[in-house]
C-alpha cells in the first residue's frame, strides 16, 4: 500500500517570474504570477509546478533535474536555455536561465505536456537501488532497471503528470539543499518510520513538514484533506 500521493512539484529562483516564464513555456503551462512568486498551472492539479524565489543562487549541480520533451533544442534555446552537452545521445543537457541543468528530448510530434520526466542523482552501487526502492515503496509501485545498468525507474506513479521517476548514479555527493523537489499527500509519521528524516515540521503559516528521504533529497509532506 502505498505511503504518499503524488501532489505537484516545486522549483527554486533568484528570479521567480523569469524563471516561471521559461519553464511555463518549456513545460507547455500556463504561468501565474504572483508578488514574487509564480505558479504553472495544466490540466489538473497534479500538473502545478510552484517557482519559488529564494535569496540563493545555485552553487552546486542540480541533484533532481526535469527531462523534457521538444520539437526542437533551438525553442528552448530561443527561450533563454544554453546548451552544456550536445553529444551523440538521446538528449541534449542545457541550463535555463539561472543556469540549473536540464535534459530536452527531440520528438517528432512531442505532446502538449511537455514534462518527459524526472531524474535524481543518487550516491553510487546499491544506493541506487536502495533509494529507488525507497520510493517505489511510498508511491506504491515496482521499480525497474535493466542488466548492467547503474539507472533505476519508477512508472505508472499515480497521478504523477510524466512518465516516471529515473534515479542515476553519480560520483559527487549532494553538498546543498535541492533547488528541485516534489511534494506529496501522506502521513508524516508512516514516512518517518519508513526511513525518512524531518528537515523543518509545519507552522507560522505553514501547512507541511519539510523532510528528506534516506538519500537526504527533500521533499513536502502534506495531510489528506
Amino acid at each position: 500500500m502505498a505511503l504518499a500521493t503524488w501532489k505537484d512539484f516545486c522549483i527554486d529562483a533568484v528570479d521567480a517570474h523569469r524563471l516561471g516564464a521559461f519553464y511555463a513555456a518549456a513545460l507547455g503551462l500556463e504561468l501565474e504570477l504572483e508578488e514574487t512568486d509564480a505558479v504553472l498551472r495544466g490540466p489538473t492539479p497534479a500538473h502545478t509546478v510552484w517557482i519559488n524565489q529564494v535569496p540563493e543562487g545555485r552553487t552546486a549541480k542540480n541533484r533532481v533535474h526535469l527531462d523534457v520533451h521538444t520539437g526542437d533544442v533551438a525553442e528552448l534555446v530561443t527561450l533563454g536555455a544554453t546548451v552544456v552537452n550536445d553529444t551523440d545521445f538521446r538528449w541534449t543537457v542545457l541550463l535555463d536561465p539561472e543556469g540549473q541543468e536540464f535534459c530536452a528530448f527531440v520528438r517528432d510530434d512531442p505532446p502538449a505536456g511537455k514534462l518527459y520526466e524526472i531524474c535524481v542523482d543518487t550516491t553510487p552501487g546499491p544506493a541506487t537501488e536502495a533509494i529507488a526502492r525507497w520510493w517505489a515503496n511510498v508511491f506504491g509501485v515496482e521499480p525497474k532497471t535493466e542488466d548492467g545498468q547503474d539507472w533505476w525507474w519508477l512508472g505508472d506513479v499515480p497521478g504523477l503528470p510524466c512518465a516516471g521517476f529515473c534515479f542515476v548514479d553519480v560520483p559527487e555527493p549532494k553538498t546543498v539543499k535541492n533547488r528541485v523537489h516534489w511534494d506529496v499527500v501522506g502521513d508524516t509519521a508512516a514516512l518517518l518510520a519508513a526511513g525518512a528524516t524531518l528537515v523543518l515540521p509545519q507552522g507560522d503559516g505553514r501547512r507541511w513538514d519539510v523532510l528528506a528521504d534516506p538519500d537526504g533529497n527533500e521533499f513536502c509532506v502534506f495531510a489528506q484533506g
